[in-house]
Formats: structure tokens, sequence, C-alpha cells
């Protein structure tokens, strides 16, 4: 890409001085965008004001699985970039920062990452038995989050989740495994936001990020409750099980500012914390309470 100019299809955005090698094409919205994409032309990124042409998430799929998507939001840390992001979108860039010199440079970033995706096997991405995103696109997601909050830090929160009882020779093992996996997963789903990230680490451990809280509590509230729904009993077949669960909360910007580190330190904190057991004292739920979240198990 070094060696040739960067393509970039601009929808009713305004982007900051090109250098030559950039090659910039302007559209007024998605129809004619669309329809350009479908005679064959190719572009490298396309960049789309949010407030001038808004999109459905099908028009955003049909962009995404085709080319790098940059987004320009008046604020990239609102509830509204983030679902850009949810559907799709390779990156969010204040609408003030793309019409700056540094623009161009965001989107060339944009490209970089989309054509390294791209050579990464598909396998790679996904767990087959949860269908929850690797520790590795977990981390890619968190990077992009703190890239975007990079000059005005906004609370978030990485939660890690020990599982035990799902190892050979725990608890678990005379049930279908991968079934009480994805029983987990969908109570972790369940539990949080549409733009919460739930993510398969381990064969015992799964990680929720909370992209957007307001205070460190709210990670320890959101933690818990989790804690809470994951030990109520599973139904597996015609046996009813239960697991132990030992939580680590890494938070930013206080327990640092790159991703890497801080889901190791939230995953740290979870191995080295005793697991709490079902019924226990500081866990007990009501009967109502298991009855809910045995009924998540099957969304």
């Amino acid at each position: 890409m070094s060696d040739s100019p960067l393509r970039v299809l601009a929808i009713a955005a305004a982007v900051g001085d090109a250098p030559t090698a950039v090659a910039i094409e302007s559209v007024a919205g998605w129809g004619e965008a669309l329809a350009r994409l479908a005679g064959g032309e190719s572009f490298d990124v396309i960049v789309v004001d949010a407030a001038a042409a808004p999109a459905t998430p099908a028009r955003i799929a049909t962009v995404a699985d085709r080319v790098a998507l940059v987004v320009a939001v008046a604020d990239p840390d609102s509830a509204a970039a983030a679902d850009w992001l949810r559907h799709g979108a390779d990156d969010v860039v204040a609408r003030a920062e793309l019409a700056s010199p540094s623009g161009c440079t965001r989107l060339r970033f944009a490209a970089l990452r989309r054509q390294r995706e791209a050579r990464r096997p598909a396998v790679h991405m996904f767990e087959t038995t949860t269908g929850l995103p690797h520790r590795q696109q977990l981390v890619e997601q968190f990077s992009q989050l703190l890239a975007l909050r990079e000059r005005e830090p906004a609370p978030m929160a990485v939660l890690a989740f020990r599982i035990e009882g799902l190892r050979p020779g725990g608890t678990a093992e005379a049930v279908d495994v991968d079934a009480l996996r994805r029983k987990i997963a969908v109570r972790l789903r369940a539990g949080v936001r549409a733009s919460d990230v739930v993510a398969a680490i381990d064969d015992d451990a799964f990680a929720v990020l909370l992209g957007s809280i307001v205070a460190r509590g709210d990670g320890e509230r959101v933690a818990l409750k989790l804690v809470a729904a994951l030990m109520a009993p599973y139904t597996v077949g015609a046996i009813e099980r239960s697991v132990a669960v030992a939580l680590g909360i890494a938070h930013y910007p206080s327990d640092g500012n790159d991703a890497e580190r801080l889901l190791r330190r939230a995953l740290s904190l979870a191995a080295a914390a005793p697991a709490s057991l079902p019924d226990g004292p500081a866990t007990t739920r009501d009967a109502a309470g298991r009855r809910r979240a045995a009924a998540n198990d099957d969304r």
C-alpha cells in the first residue's frame, strides 16, 4: 500500500488536506457509494460523516465486508460511536480531526489494519464452541477504544472470570463441557450491553470488556452481577450442575493504558483469587433470581 495511492471514497465527509499518496473521491450519500462498489470500483477506505449520512447495520455490513470503514462523529466517546464499531466500523474519528491534516493518516492506519486482518485466518477470530471472540480479538477491540480515548480518557474496565469445574477432572466432567461453556457464554452476553465485548480466553476463562462506565464502582457492580448469574445452577441434558467463579478486574486508566497489559492484570487477579462457591455467603441468590439466570441459558 505504501507504494500505491490510498483510494478513499468519502460519503458526505470532509477529509483533511491529502498528500499526493492519497486520492479522495466524494459522493453525497450511501446510495451512490454502494452503486460505485457494485459497479466494480475498488477503494482502500470508505469514510462517512455519521450525521450527514446515517446508515442501517445492513448498509454498514455491506461496506465493512469489502473495505476499511472510518466514521466521522462529533464525539468519539459517545454511545453512538461505540455502536458504529460494534456494527463493523474499523475506526471512529472526531469530525474535527478528520478535517485536519492528520485525517488522512487515520485513514491510512485503518486501511493497514484491515489488510492485516484480512491475512489472518477467520477461524482464529472466534471460538467455535461458544461463538465468542478469542483473546486477540478482544485485545484489538480494546486497543481501538483506547486509541479513541487517548486525548480524553474515560473509565473502562475489563473483567476476567476463572471458572472451576470445566477442565478434565473437575466437577463438570460428567456433563457435556462444551454445552456448559455455551451456557456460560449466553449468561455473560445476557448480562451486559450490546456494546460490551464478551470473549473466551481459555477453556476455563472468560473476559468482558466494559467499553463505557461512569465510575470505577460501575465495573465492580457489573462484575458481581455476572458472578451471581454464572453461579446459578445449569441444566445440561438431564444433569443439574453448578460452577465456582473467581473474579479479576482491571480499570482504565487507573491500572494502565495498554490493552494487553490490562487484560493480563485482570486474568492474573482472577487466577490468584479464591473461587466463590454457589450458595456462598457473598453470593446467595433467591429462587426467582436462579430461575431468571437459568432462563437465559436458551437465549
